[in-house]
């Protein structure tokens, strides 16, 4: 492959007048290799050929020189590796294992260089900084060749032809209205894209499939319902493949897309029930936001890590509570300490008022129920449970002194006055002798 097939670049359509980034098109202009023309110049869909040459990245060691297990995986720093955008459109369109190095510049793939060359001729006029990347396709199937994604207006356009990309561009892209041939369809639930394009860099070939089976493994094992895992063309990064973009309503109801980079199977699980279902970005492999300048990601994790500190030290002080009181509204009354107490009195301790703050979770992605582990408390600490399932705990009193006082602390007392009065007398002997 030639060096220039290999530059860490993604496609993107930027209006030259924002000063945010520059405009930044993955070598759309250059000359493709032979195996570069494949599909048919008498549709948009059919394909007559499979790439050769860099392919899956299979073989015995491609793990170690391309996968999870090469040197610099996990060695370079993610925050701030997204260029800033506001809108990503995606074009399902066959599959990884026929994309060329360049699918967008192709020139018997008619559909996505038409539509790339479209968006370069129209990006004077966009007000929307917009990337392109294209995702699996199928016929007959929920995403089919030819369908269209918009994120983040979570919107999907139907089966759109090489002979309506002019209209298409110039409708919803520009103007913002909706394409007449086609009705827009809301999309629902979470979506997840993992870069698998191994034509374009091997490290993308060896790592996303191997995600894209992880997902799917873990979603059938858990019954996640509304997550959709799709592999997808090069979105720049390639050294920091695993590279994954998870597109999702937060907490405030807004779709966002999130970045993330050096994700290797086993951090799978964590990224499904930690980001997909409570809404918690994993900063650890978090890249950045499409929305954010790389200034504005860099400070968004600072202060996520500072919250996630001081959040994690308050665990540890309530990890150390063994006693509160919940009331039926849902405050609850949390002790701040506890000392051992003994046979005669309890142990004390003092109430302090906490508000409840739970996590908002992604109300379009279901996860089976699990029955939950009640905590284990003290017996003698448990007053009762009313009917609704409030539990009502006893606060303990401080003890005075007196009440924790101990027969051998009398004897320590009685010891040391006893030595106080025999080192008088000594002394007062000692003076009267001389």
């Amino acid at each position: 492959m030639a060096s220039s097939s290999n530059r860490d670049e993604s496609l993107s359509f930027m209006n030259p007048s924002s000063s945010s980034s520059p405009i930044q098109v993955s070598d759309y202009l250059g000359v493709e290799g032979p195996n570069s023309q494949i599909g048919s110049a008498s549709g948009s869909f059919q394909n007559e050929g499979f790439l050769t040459a860099g392919g899956d990245g299979s073989g015995s060691n491609s793990d170690i020189e391309f996968g999870f297990l090469r040197p610099e995986f996990g060695q370079t720093s993610l925050v701030g590796s997204v260029q800033i955008y506001d809108r990503h459109v995606f074009l399902c369109y066959k599959n990884p294992q026929v994309w060329p190095p360049h699918v967008e510049a192709a020139e018997f793939d008619r559909l996505p260089r038409l539509l790339c060359a479209a968006l370069l001729a129209r990006k004077a006029e966009m007000t929307k900084q917009t990337r392109l990347t294209i995702c699996e396709g199928h016929d007959g199937t929920e995403t089919s060749n030819g369908d269209i994604l918009i994120f983040p207006d979570m919107i999907r356009y139907r089966r759109l032809t090489h002979f309506d990309v002019d209209t298409f561009v110039e409708e919803v892209l520009l103007k913002d209205n909706e394409w007449l041939p086609g009705t827009p369809e809301a999309l629902s639930g979470t979506y997840v894209f993992v870069c698998s394009h191994g034509s374009r860099d091997r490290r993308c070939g060896v790592c996303g499939p191997a995600l894209i089976a992880r997902f799917k493994e873990e979603i059938d094992l858990r019954g996640v319902q509304g997550v959709s895992v799709s592999p997808c063309s090069h979105i720049g990064g390639h050294k920091y493949a695993g590279n994954v973009i998870i597109f999702s309503r937060n907490s405030d109801g807004m779709v966002s897309g999130q970045w993330y980079g050096y994700v290797a199977p086993d951090d799978v699980p964590l990224l499904l029930e930690q980001h997909i279902g409570n809404g918690e970005i994993i900063d650890r492999l978090w890249r950045g936001q499409m929305g954010l300048s790389v200034n504005d990601q860099k400070r968004d994790q600072e202060l996520r890590l500072q919250l996630n500190n001081k959040a994690n030290y308050e665990n540890i002080i309530r990890e150390q509570v063994d006693d509160y009181e919940v009331e039926p509204n849902g405050t609850s009354y949390e002790t701040a300490g506890c000392c051992q107490g003994n046979e005669s009195s309890s142990c004390c301790q003092v109430p302090e008022r906490i508000e409840r703050n739970d996590h908002v979770v992604n109300e379009e992605v279901k996860f089976p129920k699990e029955k939950k582990m009640k905590k284990s408390t003290d017996k003698n600490l448990l007053r009762t449970s009313s009917g609704k399932g409030t539990g009502t705990r006893k606060v303990c009193a401080m003890p005075t002194w007196f009440e924790s006082w101990e027969r051998e602390d009398t004897y320590a007392a009685l010891a040391v006055v006893s030595a106080f009065v025999s080192v008088a007398i000594a002394y007062s002997s000692y003076k009267k002798l001389r």
